[in-house]
């Protein structure tokens, strides 16, 4: 359906998009993209997000970010830049709001403990969770398994941080294998996986580092993980926080945060911006083929703000994400997901009915996938009750 829409030349086009693995009529009301981005806030992995992890677990407190309202987050930012590039906000929505589906119950801790018990079965890898979710897992549609979305789309939540192979073919990985999931998918649906992906995944991706380290910055505070004084070291945040502090000396505490907060955001974002057209002045590219044959990302920060980045994710990891707290917690949530995956993978009878017909028996290849599935796809609090069920001989099945 034709768009009104002004496109940069570099964009994705949603008229002249690659298409669905499986044919479908247009909508007469919604663009391509558009239909994608619906699809995946209609689907079940979008919903459980409200639930699950992003750095604390939900019963920590009603106000820190879930994976549901970092995903909003991301996907604001998103739209946002792709306004001002001349880039399909929809695309990029649609990939922010998919980009965490396939993550497990207590964030990386339960994905560290999901790819360790999934070490002799090919691992496990969220991005390619992702893909298996929007491919496979979903279970809505009469005429096809997972959502049917656009080659677009699919390329982005597989590239989501680069290319998964050089331009040999060789897996770029450290272990140098590609994720089971993404090679299983692309034996039949060729994703291209030699080439970084267009602009607005790009967009999307580093929508998510803005919106995770400015966030993460927020609700360190909020715990009481670091100080205002100590955050005030970092390079990056340092002159905001003079600046905030100079024009409003009294503020309360909370407002100072926000303030604090608002104005990182917004640095990362124009430095992105400048930094982009920088990039795209040089290169001119003159399609979203263009940008994909580069060889070399078009979306990026200054060297400045790069550098700048790795220092606040720098003290984020130091004294936040490696605090006694925390540790404490994801010490807790690795021994429920090991416990839970090794029980069900010996025991694959204990699994629901729906998830035990896919099984083919203890300690297979194919039962180690299904547990995986199931697991990776339940919330914190599904995880800790399921974990009571199966080990507390006091609990109700």
């Amino acid at each position: 359906m034709a768009v009104s829409h002004a496109y940069a030349p570099f964009a994705c086009h949603p008229d002249v998009s690659r298409g669905r693995r499986f044919a479908e009529s247009d909508s007469g009301t919604r663009s391509v993209f558009q239909r994608d981005r619906d699809r995946i806030v209609h689907s079940t992995a979008f919903r459980r997000l409200k639930h699950k992890t992003q750095v604390f677990v939900y019963h920590e407190g009603d106000h820190y970010r879930t994976r549901l309202t970092h995903s909003l987050e991301v996907a604001q930012i998103a739209r946002s830049i792709c306004r001002v590039l001349g880039l399909d906000e929809d695309l990029a929505e649609a990939l922010a709001l998919a980009h965490d589906l396939g993550h497990t119950p207590f964030g990386h801790a339960g994905e560290e403990a999901l790819n360790q018990a999934m070490t002799s079965f090919g691992g496990f890898d969220h991005n390619a969770q992702t893909l298996r979710i929007v491919t496979k897992l979903e279970h809505r549609y009469a005429a096809f398994d997972g959502l049917n979305l656009c080659w677009e789309t699919l390329e982005g939540v597989v590239k989501h941080n680069g290319p998964l192979l050089d331009p040999t073919g060789t897996c770029t990985s450290q272990n140098g294998r590609l994720p089971a999931a993404v090679a299983e998918y692309t034996e039949h649906h060729d994703l291209e996986l030699h080439t970084y992906p267009a602009a607005e995944a790009q967009v999307a991706a580093l929508s998510d580092d803005v919106a995770y380290n400015s966030h993460d910055v927020e609700d360190g505070l909020r715990a009481g993980l670091f100080s205002l004084s100590e955050l005030g070291e970092v390079p990056l945040v340092a002159p905001m926080l003079a600046e905030v502090t100079a024009a409003y000396p009294n503020l309360e505490h909370g407002r100072l945060v926000h303030e604090l907060v608002r104005r990182l955001i917004n640095a990362m974002v124009s430095d992105l911006l400048a930094e982009t057209r920088r990039r795209l002045a040089a290169e001119e590219p003159r399609s979203a083929e263009a940008v994909r044959a580069l060889g070399r990302p078009v979306v990026g920060f200054s060297d400045a703000m790069a550098e700048a980045d790795e220092s606040l994710k720098s003290f984020l990891f130091d004294n936040m994400y490696s605090h006694y707290k925390l540790n404490r917690a994801h010490s807790k949530a690795r021994r429920v997901v090991g416990d839970l995956f090794r029980l069900l993978l010996a025991e694959p009878e204990c699994l629901p009915t729906e998830w035990r017909q896919r099984a083919d028996g203890p300690e297979t290849h194919a039962t180690a996938r299904v547990v995986a599935d199931f697991i990776a796809g339940m919330t914190d609090r599904f995880a800790l009750a399921e974990h009571r069920r199966l080990f507390d001989m006091d609990s109700h099945t």
